[in-house]
């Protein structure tokens, strides 16, 4: 089977990198092309902004494109910094940056306050528009310090249910259960069983 070109649009290599490790079975995956100028993310949910972002890039490259929008949900915080995860310390924040000031929020929290999940959303559009939408859930706590070397984002402070941190994953482990591997396997199925065509 011929693969089909898809772009996905987000400026993050790691995203890039994992996703293509995910749908190389159904597309040739790239990243966005150098200059290419994003439109502002002012959307009020994960879906909303993957949509925004899927749209612009698949009308402006005038071919398939896939857009993910992902963050972290704290529940001591009222789910924040949830859509404004990568800029939680400011604009072009770190990810060492937002990562110190989610642990300075939670500082005098026990463990047992900690509960937090890694949300993403996945927007797939032609340049006509959407053509499907998926989302992915992963659930954990927030250590009370950094552990691993691998990931990126908040991985690093993100505890799992076997106790590691997202960051002490192999990347097969990550994509296995974490939340955009969740939204990719439901791009996948969907694919496979023919319910959206590319």
């Amino acid at each position: 089977m011929a693969r089909t070109r898809l772009i996905v649009a987000t400026g993050n290599r790691h995203k890039v990198e994992e996703l293509s490790a995910q749908l190389g079975e159904f597309f040739v995956v790239e990243g966005l092309p150098e200059g290419y100028d994003p439109p502002a993310e002012d959307g009020m949910s994960f879906a909303a902004n993957a949509k925004i972002k899927a749209q612009s890039a698949a009308a402006r490259l005038g071919c398939l494109c896939l857009a993910d929008d992902s963050g972290i949900c704290v529940d001591a915080l009222d789910g924040a910094p949830g859509i404004h995860s990568a800029r939680f310390a400011g604009a072009g924040a770190s990810d060492q940056a937002n990562n110190q000031k989610l642990l300075a929020a939670l500082a005098d929290l026990e463990p047992t306050q900690r509960s937090a999940r890694f949300v993403c959303a996945l927007s797939l559009a032609t340049p006509e528009g959407e053509i499907a939408a998926f989302q992915g859930v992963f659930e954990g706590v927030i250590a009370a310090a950094p552990r691993g070397a691998a990931g990126f984002g908040y991985d690093p402070l993100f505890i799992t249910a076997d106790g590691r941190t997202a960051a002490q994953l192999s990347g097969a482990e990550k994509r296995a259960r974490s939340h955009r591997g969740a939204a990719v396997a439901a791009l996948l199925t969907a694919l496979k069983e023919g319910s959206i065509t590319i």
